[in-house]
């Protein structure tokens, strides 16, 4: 029978929060108290104006005078409640099962979609087709024809290769496949430039099954029957292309056990010849700070089965009005004005967020404030998502079942049918619990 979720608070608690779907570099530096900032808290300048809370991570808090320009354009005060990435879910859970706002805006990972959703708990938004044709990651966001929450910085997958170990290794042609990719991969070994050149995430988390979503999404065009079941034929394919990587020892053993960021920093430490992963490593490969490969790494198309592929996939974050909010006018015109062009530019140039308006992306490229952007355009505008009806309720219970088998798999405890069925049977029952 049907999960009453506004009633398993005590699960939701209790739930896996560290997810890596959106665990990037700078996520890493949120802090673990809460804090707060104020455009402005003084009683005399809130007379005959309006008010509302922010709930947002680190890595999402405007500048003071950015905020002081919100509040002179509309006489809306803002109180920012900055939280710790992993502590939002639980108090917008707890408070809406209360029936009371955690925050006015809050913000609204990908994976949490279903979940909200399923349970009510946050305002749909009237979002006109302009926007979504300049927003694609919006569809992330949305179930059925509702959207329920505003896309405000972008994480979107993209292929990356090493431009010097090709070429040592002699390969001019850049890898449309996957199976040109594992050529190219198994040639760099040969040839003694890279001992483990394609790094995987193996290991018993999140950015496990993101990674193999992505993968048979890219591979096939498909992960989900329509029915939120496994598409046998297309997972099957990407797990058959790990258990070729990890068997032939193109995959670092370490990988199977280490956590996920560490995997990705192969790419920057030099140690990596080819990889899909985080669109921030677009400009992580270009800071001295963080790359020791500067200038050598070049963003590209995302491989397919015949050609490059025809969609990516997007782990994006947005902002959301709870249901419960009695300030839903002036959060609405605030998270207008958070994802409008003009700041999503400034708050690139302030916090390094990816804009979520492609337009936005192209004029930053275009003025030369993203080195090296490659192919990072032309995947933008092929984001969509692989959940055919929305990101499902039960999300988290999902992506434990996907990353334990592939874990399994990448440790040699089961085969590719095996982890196939392992995770088949696990999502199958999760879907009959909550018809």
């Amino acid at each position: 029978m049907k999960k009453n979720l506004i009633a398993s608070i005590g699960l939701i608690t209790l739930m896996t929060l560290s997810l890596s779907a959106c665990s990037t570099d700078t996520k890493k530096q949120t802090t673990t108290a809460d804090t707060q900032n104020t455009s402005d808290n003084s009683d005399e300048s809130k007379k005959g104006s309006d008010s509302l809370t922010v709930m947002i991570p680190e890595w999402a808090v405007p500048s003071d005078s950015l905020i002081q320009e919100f509040t002179k354009e509309t006489g809306i005060n803002v109180t920012i409640n900055q939280v710790d990435w992993d502590a939002i879910r639980d108090k917008i859970s707890i408070a809406s099962s209360g029936g009371e706002a955690s925050a006015d805006v809050v913000e609204v990972d990908w994976s949490w979609v279903g979940e909200f959703g399923e349970a009510d708990w946050l305002e749909p938004l009237e979002v006109d087709a302009e926007l979504k044709a300049d927003m694609p990651t919006i569809s992330t966001f949305s179930i059925g024809d509702k959207v329920l929450a505003m896309p405000y910085s972008n994480d979107y997958r993209i292929a990356y290769y090493n431009t010097k170990h090709f070429a040592d290794a002699g390969i001019t042609d850049l890898p449309k496949t996957y199976d040109a990719a594992y050529e190219a991969v198994k040639a760099i070994k040969s040839a003694g430039i890279a001992e483990h050149p394609y790094p995987l995430v193996l290991s018993a988390e999140e950015k496990a099954s993101t990674g193999l979503i992505w993968t048979a999404y890219t591979m096939n065009d498909v992960v989900f029957n329509d029915d939120g079941s496994l598409n046998e034929e297309s997972v099957k394919a990407a797990l058959n292309f790990y258990d070729k990587l990890i068997k032939e020892d193109l995959v670092d053993p370490a990988d199977k056990t280490a956590d996920g960021g560490k995997t990705y920093t192969r790419l920057t430490d030099g140690s990596a010849s080819f990889m899909t992963g985080p669109s921030s490593y677009i400009t992580n490969v270009q800071n001295p700070e963080k790359s020791k490969v500067v200038g050598e790494v070049t963003p590209i198309l995302m491989p397919g089965t015949v050609a490059n592929a025809h969609h990516t996939m997007a782990l994006p974050e947005a902002l959301g009005i709870t249901k419960f909010s009695k300030n839903k006018e002036a959060a609405r015109k605030f998270i207008d004005w958070y994802t409008s062009a003009e700041v999503q530019e400034k708050l690139n140039e302030e916090l390094g967020n990816l804009p979520t308006r492609n337009s936005v992306l192209e004029k930053l490229v275009t003025d030369g404030k993203i080195e090296n952007p490659g192919a990072m355009l032309e995947q933008a505008r092929l984001i969509s998502s692989p959940f055919p009806g929305g990101v499902p309720v039960y999300y988290n219970e999902m992506s434990n079942a996907i990353y334990n088998a592939v874990n399994g798999l990448a440790l040699g405890n089961l085969s590719v049918d095996e982890a196939f069925a392992q995770m088949d049977e696990k999502i199958n029952a999760l879907i009959e619990d909550n018809k």
